[in-house]
């Protein structure tokens, strides 16, 4: 008998299960082609995101240091014992890429380069894809990402966005998550301001707090998603530089022409051992979806 499960799309980490015997991946439903194979409950209580932002030769960098704390949360008639297969967006340029699995590192390949087609959307346009292969991992696993990107320039401010969207993390057996953002500004910035963004156009504020050590500035801000809750999506954060030269700084190459601000307030993993084909058919539903 075979067995349909849903699976919620998650910005951030996305697990689908690939059973061996043949899966079905399309939409946004999964299908295991046998009873024997379980899907697994993931939380993700709590994500602690680190980063820095410095002036690299003339131009300003980020420096990304995101750990994620997983749980295979196994039921009573289900318990998960298999690999996970990793999808990351990255911003356009990235560099310096490192992926550890419980401290161990682990090697990555270029997805898109291999799937040219396979973009991923975001409000600041549309990110390429890095992958990797974990094994069977335990209960639970911490995975840690790091890498750097130059800004982005839309309307005159610095722009980065943290891909965030927890849902697959959210269910009535783990039904919140906190996401840490600490951002520390080692050039003299000014007019920062943070968003949440579900859409391209829609950018919502959400509160921070600084704090100011000469011209080094740190601002943390804390990002709280619910099950069942409408979520709050991308953090994007926008400032200026103090005496900023717009000359010799990367503009995104699919950027919004225009946004709207309002008053209110990228790991996918995919589970299974099977080959990298049978992920991207999976990816092409999803990514129409989020165009």
């Amino acid at each position: 008998m075979n067995i349909t499960k849903k699976v919620t799309v998650s910005l951030i980490l996305i697990f689908v299960l690939l059973a061996s015997a043949g899966p079905q991946l399309g939409s946004i439903n999964l299908i295991c082609a046998s009873s024997a194979v379980s899907f697994p409950v993931l939380a993700m209580p709590v994500e602690y995101v680190n980063y820095t932002i410095a002036r690299v030769n003339g131009t300003l960098w980020a420096m990304v240091d995101g750990d994620f704390p997983i749980y295979v949360l196994n039921q009573l008639d289900s318990i998960f014992n298999g690999g996970l297969s990793m999808l990351y967006p990255m911003p356009p340029n990235t560099t310096d890429i490192h992926v550890f699995y419980n401290n161990q590192e682990l090697s990555w390949t270029n997805y898109t380069e291999e799937y040219p087609s396979e973009l991923h959307h975001t409000a600041l346009g549309d990110w390429w894809m890095i992958y990797s292969y974990i094994g069977s991992v335990p209960d639970y696993f911490v995975l840690k990402v790091q890498y750097e990107h130059p800004l982005q320039i839309v309307n005159g401010s610095y722009l980065f966005l943290y891909n965030l969207n927890i849902s697959g993390y959210l269910s009535p057996l783990s039904n919140n998550s906190t996401c840490h953002y600490t951002i520390n500004f080692e050039p003299n910035v000014t007019n920062i301001k943070a968003y949440t963004t579900e859409t391209d156009t829609q950018w919502n504020p959400i509160n921070y707090t600084s704090t100011k050590n000469g011209t080094n500035q740190t601002v943390s801000i804390i990002e709280h998603s619910e099950y069942a809750e409408p979520l709050p999506g991308d953090l994007i954060v926008e400032f200026n530089g103090v005496g900023q030269d717009l000359a010799g700084t990367i503009s995104p190459s699919s950027s919004p022409s225009m946004y709207t601000q309002t008053n209110s307030s990228t790991i996918m993993v995919v589970a299974g051992a099977v080959a990298v084909a049978a992920v991207a058919a999976s990816l092409v539903y999803y990514k129409k979806r989020k165009h």
